[in-house]
């Protein structure tokens, strides 16, 4: 009995001092988890490279830090600062088009001396939280003029980005504000209406596609029509995940990786790397440690104090599903390849990094729940 009270004191003041950092012990751990396993699967899938895997372990790192900061914010004023915040990404999309660094076809990147900074990753965050900012203090359902102003806000953005070109990014953001309407109180006939009327606009988007994109979505409908050019990723892909069967190969023993078969392997098909190693049951593990932090996320969502703490974390949570489910589905070829990384696991920085802060916000939003409860 001394023994299961001493554990339950530990477990009292563990918890207690996270909360006093503004950390929530469950997704905390949740996050921890999939680090650990991005760290573990970079490694084999650079091919055992320490160097690789250092400079992963300094921008998880870093992305860390960033996470506790902003977890220490009170979402009163993330409030205040929503509006311009939102202002100077907007400024900074312009900027990229007036003086924007081109570079592998696109002109996507700002320089500041020795920093290459990407303005549309900044806007992951800035278009959830300003759509968040719209409709906190509307009523339920939104009203019309609520409703035109966020379109009108997401067209703008997604616009901006979607002639760097990116149109991968471009969508991701777009499908975020979506999502905070939709939580908002967007009416059911509303949302039929949207998916008929995209439906029907398909064939006017072809027409404004740049080669590389409509060749990616033909790539993704014929990948065998072109299997030692535009099909070669997805196809090699495919034979990584289906080599892994249900046990995998063990760790380390991704032939389609280590012998270079599989492009990018550390950071967009690093899923296919998984696969291969661990199998069916490797990939329900990982699957499981994202429905668990996607399912925390909607969790204190649902348990916020007011309605832009609930848009937001709803947001943000789903932007990370996003991630997941486009990551996972263009490497099984069940969507075309718009180069987003598996967040979490694969190696890079600035996707990390705006994933880390958008879970600092989401620590903030419940950890400053907790404190004006026990007022």
């Amino acid at each position: 009995m001394k023994l299961f009270d001493h554990k339950q004191q530990m477990y009292v003041r563990n918890r207690e001092f996270l909360e006093r950092l503004h950390l929530d012990a469950l997704l905390l751990l949740g996050i921890l988890l999939l680090l650990i396993s991005g760290t573990a699967i970079v490694f084999s899938a650079s091919g055992g490279d320490w160097e690789v895997t250092q400079r992963h372990l300094l921008r998880v790192g870093f992305a860390m830090g960033l996470m506790l900061f902003f977890a220490q914010i009170k979402p009163s004023v993330i409030f205040i600062f929503t509006p311009i915040l939102f202002l100077i990404g907007i400024l900074l999309l312009i900027a990229v088009q007036l003086f924007g660094d081109i570079g592998k076809g696109a002109q996507r990147w700002l320089e500041f001396g020795s920093v290459r900074f990407q303005p549309s990753e900044l806007m992951k965050l800035a278009l959830p939280l300003m759509m968040a900012w719209l409709f906190a203090h509307s009523r339920h359902p939104p009203t019309f003029t609520r409703l035109f102003s966020g379109f009108m806000l997401i067209v703008l953005t997604a616009g901006l980005i979607v002639i760097q070109p990116d149109l991968g990014t471009s969508l991701l953001i777009a499908t975020s504000g979506l999502f905070v309407i939709f939580f908002a109180g967007l009416p059911w006939k509303l949302i039929v209406g949207g998916l008929l009327a995209a439906a029907g606009s398909v064939p006017i988007a072809w027409e404004f596609m740049h080669d590389y994109q409509r060749q990616r979505v033909l790539t993704f409908l014929n990948p065998e029509s072109d299997p030692l050019g535009s099909g070669y990723h997805i196809i090699q892909s495919k034979i990584a995940i289906g080599s892994g069967g249900i046990e995998g190969k063990g760790y380390l023993g991704s032939t389609q990786a280590h012998l270079e078969f599989l492009p990018e392997s550390t950071t967009d098909f690093i899923f296919s790397v998984i696969s291969e190693e661990f199998g069916l049951i490797g990939v329900i593990l990982l699957l499981a440690m994202y429905l668990f932090v996607i399912g925390r996320g909607l969790w204190i969502a649902a348990q916020a104090q007011d309605t832009f703490t609930r848009l937001v974390a709803a947001g943000l949570t789903m932007i990370f599903f996003v991630y997941v489910f486009v990551n996972i589905g263009m490497v099984s070829g069940l969507l075309p390849v718009v180069g987003l990384p598996l967040p979490l696991i694969s190696y890079g920085g600035s996707s990390m990094v705006t994933l880390m802060i958008g879970f600092g916000i989401l620590m903030s939003i419940q950890t400053h729940r907790k404190m004006l409860a026990k007022q």
